[in-house]
């Protein structure tokens, strides 16, 4: 791994763990402000609009600019941005208007620098495949680690001491991996397109998602398992606490272990997509994941669901790692930023119906209900897709792209290829 890659991957985990922080102190800050709890899901919905709201365009942005420099400016700003609802917090003036807003602008945040290191690390890489699954396995690792387990807890004991603190760890957080990604190395930018307006320049990367069975096979698995996924976890703490007699506190271990089959599946994804191949391993993870659910829906006690969620959580670890990194290996680098802020703004814009549908489902017949039906989906999903990313399609689309990258080597590859033809007519002649 290239030495450049160490120091976005410190930067990335120190983010996360100051994501974590944020992620659990932001509602709690937020519950002794009010107890009305519209006032409490519009904080929480206020991070998620941006990809609602400028997915696409934001990734024709991040195509138009130079990504290191997204990266390191949109951490300082977060940084800067924090240090306003701290203040506020020490001079006790917070309000829940001043939290939304933040929150808006922190997922802003995020929108930019998510798709610019998206985008960046190929080219870091070289966009060889091999060096791509590693990183993202390491980044996905230590991404659930850091906001998962380490973040949440740090959250909770900081806002112990006073409401500014845990927004101000957040904000050391981001200073310092603006301080880290400004050392990175210079990579070089896409060669600009004819001088598009915005808007065209974000249709055209979408257009490029649609077009392509493969891209949007990756596409889709990631929107409808979030439809499923949310539907689910809108009643786990109810189907866990009527139907499993789980506790509060058991129900923390109930999510660890969802955590931890992440950080497994992470670390196997490479191995994975070696022994099956890529396109055969996402089948296969996606395939895990709904029939994990299945068995969820169905465990007669804690242990069980345990199990089940750990399963699932290895599944959609495997895929978090496996998924990225083909698409960071065949989409141009001109079009990498669109295509990544397309796909995202596809699951990000499936939640909520995921929630609605989760929440109808238990009104309206049993809480066991959204988790059969989550399963379903996902299955139905994986059945749908395994055509769209087979192995044959992942290995044509890794061709075409080392061939759309060096041109001159392809011709070299031909010339090759004739002149053995040539030499083996020459011969058959002879004889």
């Amino acid at each position: 791994m290239p030495t450049g890659f160490g120091r976005l991957w410190t930067a990335q985990t120190v983010s996360s763990l100051g994501d974590g922080v944020s992620h659990a102190a932001l509602p709690l800050i937020a519950l002794t402000l009010t107890r009305d709890p519209m006032a409490l899901a519009v904080v929480t919905a206020a991070g998620t609009l941006p990809w609602l709201l400028f997915g696409m365009l934001g990734g024709a942005l991040v195509d138009r600019w130079d990504r290191r420099r997204t990266m390191w400016i949109t951490d300082a700003a977060r940084a800067v941005l924090l240090a306003i609802p701290a203040a506020a917090a020490a001079l006790d003036l917070l309000s829940i208007p001043l939290l939304a807003t933040v929150a808006f602008l922190l997922g802003l945040g995020g929108l930019f620098f998510d798709t610019a290191a998206t985008a960046y690390l190929p080219d870091l890489l070289g966009r060889d495949s091999a060096l791509l699954e590693r990183a993202n396995s390491r980044l996905r690792g230590t991404q659930t680690a850091a906001s998962g387990f380490a973040g949440p807890p740090a959250g909770s004991a900081l806002l112990a001491l006073g409401r500014s603190v845990p927004l101000l760890a957040d904000a050391v957080s981001f200073a310092l991996s603006a301080l880290l990604v400004r050392s990175l190395p210079a990579v070089p930018r896409p060669v600009p397109q004819a001088r598009e307006s915005l808007l065209r320049q974000a249709r055209a990367g979408a257009s490029y998602v649609f077009r392509d069975r493969l891209l949007l096979g990756l596409a889709l698995r990631p929107a409808v398992g979030n439809i499923a996924f949310v539907a689910m976890e809108t009643v786990l703490a109810l189907f866990a606490h009527d139907r499993l007699g789980i506790d509060t506190f058991g129900f923390g271990l109930l999510l660890t272990a969802e955590a931890t089959g992440g950080l497994f599946g992470a670390a196997i994804a490479s191995f994975l997509g070696r022994r099956l191949g890529t396109g055969t391993a996402l089948t296969c993870t996606a395939a895990v994941e709904g029939l994990a659910i299945l068995g969820l829906a169905a465990a007669p006690n804690p242990y069980v669901a345990g199990l089940a969620l750990a399963v699932c959580g290895a599944g959609i670890g495997a895929t978090m790692v496996l998924a990225p990194s083909l698409r960071q290996s065949i989409v141009p680098a001109h079009l990498m930023g669109r295509v990544t802020s397309t796909s995202r703004m596809l699951s990000m814009c499936a939640a909520p119906f995921g929630a609605f549908l989760g929440g109808w489902l238990a009104t309206a017949y049993d809480v066991r209900t959204p988790l059969y039906t989550a399963a379903g989906l996902l299955l139905a999903m994986t059945a749908v897709t395994s055509t769209m990313t087979t192995n044959r399609r992942v290995e044509a689309a890794r061709r075409a792209a080392a061939t759309a990258a060096d041109p001159d080597h392809a011709k070299s590859v031909d010339s090759v290829q004739e002149d053995a033809v040539e030499d083996s007519a020459r011969s058959s002649s002879h004889s």
